[in-house]
């Protein structure tokens, strides 16, 4: 009995050693996940063309990834997508001065519009320094900073507002208004912060939009027919999580907020509104990742009487 014992808690120690090692390893793999998104009253100018979702880089925390964000921001710009959108948590939480933190996640971002991409972002709840969304206290000054030194960068920050762009390549000057495609940005899900119907409010009925906001939790508060496409981040995939049981992660015990993990979500949200949550890059309280690797999210747009089939694929590897 006491062999069999023995045999069996090796053997746990060895698969604990075996995932310990991978998740230290797994954060410096990248996963391309490629979907065709139809969404109504697309512009010509803008069918076929792709955008690209990145999230949480969580720079300042220990032992972050900020070697991968570099090799993400380095294959996005040889691969030249007509859009990028960054969901928030640019930096990780923290009392102290951040100023090191804020430069050095301009820096990391500053090749996108260096290559004539256009770059639009939100911010998170990190980026104001704190955990929690339910959290009172929260740092106004530092998220300034960080949007000025995003801006000076490249990077237009949205905040409950919403910006009609034109694809990369194309000058502002080249099309009308009928080749915008309109992208809305929410603040972050925080008290007295995130404001989806202000943010839509200026976005006419029939143009073509995609909501990007930090949390999920914001996506309940859109309005229905409102977001045909909207994007999210914050929960980084769940970061930890067993294989074959997609709901059991690490951030689903320890998180206070309810966890819509990544993909693509069903049965949330109001009526007419899709959801999909990118996995991220960074970390939030430990260093690991397991069955959860970094993501960039490609988007291929076409037109929704096409009938496009959404599919994915996945690329792992350095």
């Amino acid at each position: 009995m006491w062999k069999v014992i023995k045999y069996v808690l090796l053997a746990l120690a060895v698969v604990a050693v075996i995932a310990l090692a991978w998740g230290l390893m797994e954060p410096y793999t990248i996963s391309e996940e490629r979907f065709e998104v139809a969404l109504d009253h697309l512009p010509d100018v803008w069918r076929e063309r792709e955008i690209a979702i990145i999230s949480d880089f969580q720079v300042g925390m220990w032992l972050d990834n900020t070697w991968t964000v570099r090799r993400i921001v380095n294959r996005l710009v040889e691969r030249e997508p007509s859009l990028v959108l960054i969901l928030g948590d640019f930096i990780y939480k923290g009392g102290e001065d951040a100023t090191g933190r804020i430069e050095k996640a301009a820096r990391l971002v500053a090749p996108l519009s260096e290559a004539d991409i256009p770059v639009y972002a939100v911010l998170g709840n990190h980026d104001y320094s704190v955990a929690s969304s339910r959290a009172p206290d929260i740092d106004e000054e530092r998220a300034e900073k960080l949007a000025a030194a995003l801006e000076e960068a490249g990077v237009s920050v949205i905040r409950n507002d919403s910006v009609g762009v034109w694809p990369f390549g194309m000058e502002e000057g080249e099309g009308g208004e009928e080749d915008v495609l309109y992208v809305v940005g929410i603040a972050p899900h925080m008290p007295e912060k995130d404001r989806p119907v202000r943010a839509l409010e200026d976005v006419p009925d029939e143009a073509a939009r995609l909501v990007m906001m930090h949390n999920p939790d914001t996506f309940a508060e859109v309005p229905a027919e409102a977001a045909p496409l909207a994007v999210a981040g914050h929960t980084h995939g769940g970061q930890i999580r067993i294989p074959f049981t997609p709901q059991w992660t690490y951030l689903t015990y320890l998180a206070e907020d309810n966890i819509h993990a990544d993909g693509w979500i069903e049965d949330y949200g109001q009526e007419g509104n899709q959801l999909y949550v990118n996995r991220g890059v960074g970390f939030s309280k430990l260093p690991l990742r397991i069955n959860s690797p970094p993501e960039i999210t490609i988007f291929t747009l076409v037109e929704a009487e096409t009938e496009a089939t959404v599919g994915v694929q996945g690329t792992y590897g350095p």
